[in-house]
């Protein structure tokens, strides 16, 4: 979900760097820009109380919407714990950031990554990668374990599995003894595993390798393009990239949807595109309030829903007649 699909500065249309991944019940803030807790209000998710924030890097329009939405849950009287993330630098951060938000009525814990580490979850890994922006700046993934293959009932059935637990377990990949005391392991009534989906978001960078591993194989590619072509020497001189650069990245990548971000107020979102998809057919660049939906592989590829989180108001009353 896009919440901020602007460069440094916000515009009319865009707010700054904000990006929300929503998995099942869990919802996963990277950056978290100027104005960011008003595009969450403004969007069909509301500003929940987030457990977690991922900071890409410590330039002021990745992170400047933190102390006020952090003093807001405070308001609020909220006691939920959140925990912030981001790369070495995180804990001098917030010294300063304290003296705005002060003291909060929640806890808070700050993490500080490197690439390489691994943040283990239930079903699937955040893996914090290198990105060539800041010394210290990070990407993000987000790489879901494999699933276990389709069930077979009607092998099953045969087997004398009877329905009820004991199918529940072989789905876990644990064996189970049938009544007539034959045992039964996973193998003889599941497919092959399943993949699991991948996602990649690069925060600020110019093209580097370290981007293209983490992104190799992925379903959806969040990429930077603050340039296009004819700003390329600007682009090199600022540690950024142009459109053409990332639909690179994608391309070499293998990835199924490129969606680029962080765009200059220089170029409208279609001289953007136009520059990609020479490259890249497979890519899209999102508004805000725009979603990427991302099924599981066998179920379809991911794809844009424009304005998917845009809050829907009902409509206004129709004024009362008058006689």
């Amino acid at each position: 979900m896009f919440l901020g699909t602007s460069g440094s500065m916000p515009t009319a249309g865009r707010a700054p760097a904000a990006t929300l991944v929503r998995r099942g019940g869990e919802r996963l803030l990277v950056d978290c820009a100027e104005g960011t807790q008003r595009q969450l209000l403004r969007s069909d998710v509301g500003l929940v109380e987030l457990r977690e924030v991922f900071l890409t890097h410590y330039h002021a329009d990745h992170y400047l919407g933190l102390p006020g939405m952090l003093k807001t849950f405070s308001l609020r009287g909220r006691e939920l714990p959140i925990t912030v993330y981001g790369p070495p630098g995180l804990r001098d951060l917030f010294g300063s950031l304290r003296r705005i938000f002060g003291r909060l009525t929640y806890p808070y814990e700050l993490v500080e990554l490197v690439p390489g580490d691994v943040l283990a979850r239930d079903g699937y890994e955040l893996m914090p990668f290198a990105v060539d922006h800041t010394s210290s700046s990070l990407g993000y993934g987000l790489v879901e374990h494999a699933r276990p293959g389709r069930f077979d009932v009607a092998t099953a059935d045969a087997l004398g599995v009877p329905a009820g637990p004991e199918r529940g377990a072989l789905q876990r990949g644990e064996p189970v003894t049938t009544p007539d005391g034959r045992v039964v392991t996973p193998a003889e009534v599941l497919g092959p595993p399943r993949a699991g989906r991948r996602v990649a978001l690069t925060g600020d960078t110019a093209p580097a390798a370290s981007v293209l591993e983490a992104a190799a194989g992925a379903d959806v590619l969040v990429h930077e393009a603050t340039f296009c072509e004819d700003e390329r020497d600007r682009a090199r001189e600022t540690a950024h990239s142009t459109a053409a650069d990332a639909a690179v990245v994608a391309r070499e990548a293998g990835v199924k949807l490129l969606a680029l971000t962080h765009l200059s107020t220089r170029y409208s979102r279609h001289e953007i595109a136009e520059e990609a998809r020479a490259v890249f057919t497979d890519t899209v660049v999102p508004r805000d309030f725009d979603v990427v939906e991302l099924p599981f592989p066998e179920r379809g590829s991911p794809r844009l829903v424009k304005g998917g989180a845009a809050h829907v108001r009902p409509p206004a009353p129709a004024p009362a007649s008058v006689s």
